[in-house]
């Protein structure tokens, strides 16, 4: 399966513009490379954005927009979103296909330290999904440091999916902690962060493509980029044949 990680500058707080500038740039450029599964950041249309107020409801326009393009370009297409629950709201990664298939994943840890947890609440377990054959399980930014999670459903996962906005402050955290995750895993790991500045914060990019053994296959800097992978569950497979040390972890 043919991965495109989209490396976006979100524009603060402006979806119709975001979604734009997708439809005219970076949507041709993922898809003209043969991508399969299109990942967009954390809030892609937004910005991480801590006003709730400007939730919308989980058939709102930007999951319409989601779906609209995935069944024009055959492809699937991934990011997150602000979206009401209730009487709060969550951070929701949504997955849809082209045939109106959707998988959904609410953000299990909020950010505390940015207040993120006054605004949205928690998500209620974590989902893997079957994607072409490849078993694809979804995070969202805070989450990467929650090891046990990824050593929760990793026996499973082929491939996990972090998107985030990720400040540059600790853009090395970021980094280790991708390639630490596709390690303990031995499966591959897609990081999809943004670029830019919104909100006072820079975001520095660093997304990645990382496979089973830790290795990195491609690595955006700090600019608007397109990544490419190609991910293949049968060298997770070997690498974990190869190296039974999954079979060694001890559930406390």
């Amino acid at each position: 399966m043919r991965v495109a990680a989209v490396q976006l500058d979100s524009l603060w707080q402006d979806p119709i513009a975001n979604l734009e500038r997708l439809d005219q740039v970076w949507l041709p450029a993922a898809l003209g490379g043969g991508a399969q599964l299109v990942i967009l950041p954390e809030m892609f249309a937004t910005g991480f954005s801590m006003d709730a107020a400007g939730s919308e409801d989980p058939d709102g326009p930007i999951a319409g927009w989601m779906r609209q393009r995935a069944a024009d370009h055959t492809c699937w297409i991934g990011g997150s979103l602000a979206v009401r629950a209730g009487s709060r709201s969550r951070n929701r990664f949504l997955l849809v296909g082209p045939d109106g298939t959707q998988h959904v994943y609410d953000k299990r840890h909020p950010f505390t330290y940015a207040g993120e947890d006054r605004e949205f609440e928690p998500g209620d377990d974590l989902v893997t999904f079957d994607l072409l054959g490849v078993r694809v399980t979804p995070l969202v930014c805070y989450d990467l440091r929650f090891a046990d999670d990824f050593w929760r459903t990793g026996p499973s996962t082929d491939l996990f999916v972090v998107v985030a906005n990720w400040p540059a402050a600790r853009r090395e955290h970021w980094r280790t902690l991708l390639r630490a995750r596709a390690i303990e895993n031995q499966c591959y790991v897609v990081g999809v962060n943004r670029v830019g500045t919104a909100d006072g914060l820079d975001y520095s990019g660093d997304s990645a493509v990382i496979d089973p053994l830790g290795r990195t296959i491609c690595e955006a800097s700090e600019a608007e980029t397109v990544l490419f992978g190609d991910i293949d569950p049968n060298q997770v497979a070997s690498t974990r044949q190869r190296f039974p040390f999954l079979a060694d972890r001890r559930a406390e």
